[in-house]
């Protein structure tokens, strides 16, 4: 009986250890909610960190196609060159192609919806959603991307 127990015991504690093994990777850049408010401002802070969206047609990127890259609002990793950048009419700016590594996907099943979200791989921000009806010359994917998480360089 006081093997059973022992084993029980030490079967439990080893099942504990692997699943604290198992947490989510976290992310090179990592702060608390107070510092994102702190660094953000409130519409940033609503898309990037709340996963909310911005009006369509209302971004300052909607209708940008300078020479250039995009980097993230929040930890400026760069995401995406202008070049992928295409006019969709959807209201908000599209590419056709992230920078590889730069951003995670996940599962978004909100609103009664299947999509794919778009976060940076860098500090976790939501980005947007990516769809498969974007060019398809190219990659046919369309990165929806809200203006406010983004930030553009322009190339000099």
């Amino acid at each position: 009986m006081k093997l059973l127990i022992l084993l029980l015991l030490t079967f439990t504690i080893t099942s504990c250890e692997g699943q604290q093994k198992k947490r989510p990777p976290s992310h090179p850049v990592e702060k608390t909610e107070a510092q994102w408010k702190k660094q953000l401002t409130p519409e940033q802070f609503h898309v990037l960190r709340e996963k909310g969206t911005e009006r369509p047609f209302s971004g300052e990127y909607v209708d940008n196609f300078e020479t250039g890259t995009y980097v993230c609002a929040a930890c400026n990793n760069v995401l995406f060159e202008s070049a992928t950048k295409f006019e969709s009419d959807c209201g908000w700016p599209s590419f056709d192609k992230a920078i590889d590594g730069s951003v995670d996907y996940h599962n978004d099943s909100s609103f009664g919806m299947t999509r794919t979200e778009v976060t940076c791989a860098s500090c976790g921000g939501h980005l947007g959603h990516v769809f498969d009806d974007g060019p398809k010359e190219t990659t046919g994917k369309r990165y929806c991307t809200n203006s406010v998480a983004i930030k553009f360089i322009p190339k000099t």
